[in-house]
């Protein structure tokens, strides 16, 4: 993979540094939960949008979930398998 497509990842592991805390989110009693307009607003997350749940275990636990947009989901994972489902083809 180029350096140009490398650097289309939004969300590149290394770089902790942008993590932060946005909002506090409460679940209901079905099991969803509201993201604040101004949040989606300024991640352009619209109606039909796809975000990818991806969770941490640790000692048998979830300790740590995250949302990430679909299609930079699979950015990241043709960046890191890629490679290596080229070499078995």
């Amino acid at each position: 993979m180029g350096a140009k497509e490398a650097e289309e990842v939004c969300c590149p592991v290394s770089d902790a540094t942008r993590c932060r805390v946005e909002t506090l989110v409460s679940v209901d009693d079905r099991g969803q939960m509201v993201l604040p307009k101004d949040f989606r607003e300024r991640a352009g997350i619209k109606a039909g949008d796809k975000l990818a749940l991806v969770s941490w275990e640790s000692g048998g636990k979830i300790c740590c979930v995250l949302l990430m947009r679909a299609e930079e989901l699979g950015a990241l994972v043709k960046e890191r398998l890629g490679p290596l489902l080229k070499g078995l083809v």
